[in-house]
């Protein structure tokens, strides 16, 4: 049995403040400064949000609230479980709707929602892919994505790869998305700019001969996708996709 989840937090200590069951250590006694587990979450999305995952350290998170880091341990263990509750906080906003339509219209929708998810919050990308903790937000959102492959003929063990299938191609995909802002906000130079800088020194080296497919595509693609992109990547990606599920939805 796991004691710890993938954070390194407390499953069960994570769960009875997920669903608010026994155990809360909210009812620990100590100072409590106007906080409560909503607030330090929240607090703590903002924190991870701005300067990425790495940042929220308890110490960090206290000085954001204006306490001192002792209080937070009154409330929530420690980051392992903090984390954890931030994915599901974070869960919480997709599918203010369940996905509707027919069912590449409902995965094209479960696709886009956790790719703008995603494009929120960098960090949630890399939390509880392997051992999510199943807070409420979570069941929630597993919940209605199944509804989005079920009734296909699928078997339950299709219907669960399917949704594994389509989640980590959006997590590869908005991957290249940040690393391209990270590039950028690192380098000081935008895609074009760092193209223009780098094609003189391309110019000297680059031999069509040696490499006669690269001669011919790159000249015709380089400039039609402006470079990487990774938003023309997830489209074209995504529909590939699809077209691949259709065939198991057929057969």
């Amino acid at each position: 049995m796991a004691t710890e989840s993938a954070t390194g937090g407390s499953p069960a200590r994570t769960m009875d403040l997920l669903w608010r069951t026994g155990g809360d250590v909210e009812r620990r006694p100590g100072p409590r400064a106007g906080l409560d587990v909503d607030r330090i979450v929240a607090a703590a999305v903002d924190l991870a949000d701005r300067e990425g995952l790495p940042a929220v350290t308890m110490r960090r998170l206290a000085g954001e609230l204006g306490v001192g880091a002792m209080t937070l341990y009154t409330h929530v263990p420690g980051k392992g479980e903090l984390v954890d509750l931030m994915h599901d906080a974070v869960l919480g906003e997709v599918y203010p709707e369940p996905p509707a339509g027919e069912w590449r219209d409902r995965l094209t929708s479960v696709a886009r929602a956790n790719w703008d998810l995603y494009v929120r919050h960098p960090w949630a990308a890399s939390v509880g892919a392997g051992r999510p903790i199943l807070g409420p937000n979570l069941m929630r959102k597993y919940e209605l994505e199944l509804t989005a492959v079920d009734g296909l003929g699928l078997s339950e063990v299709e219907m669960e790869l399917v949704l594994t299938l389509v989640g980590g191609f959006v997590r590869g995909t908005v991957g290249g998305l940040h690393e391209k802002a990270a590039a950028e906000r690192d380098s000081g130079l935008t895609e074009d700019e760092w193209w223009a800088a780098t094609e003189p020194h391309v110019d000297k080296v680059f031999d069509p001969e040696r490499f006669p497919t690269a001669a011919r595509v790159g000249p015709v693609a380089g400039p039609e996708l402006g470079g990487y992109s990774p938003e023309r990547s997830f489209e074209f990606g995504l529909a590939r996709l699809l077209d691949g599920i259709a065939v198991l939805v057929e057969r």
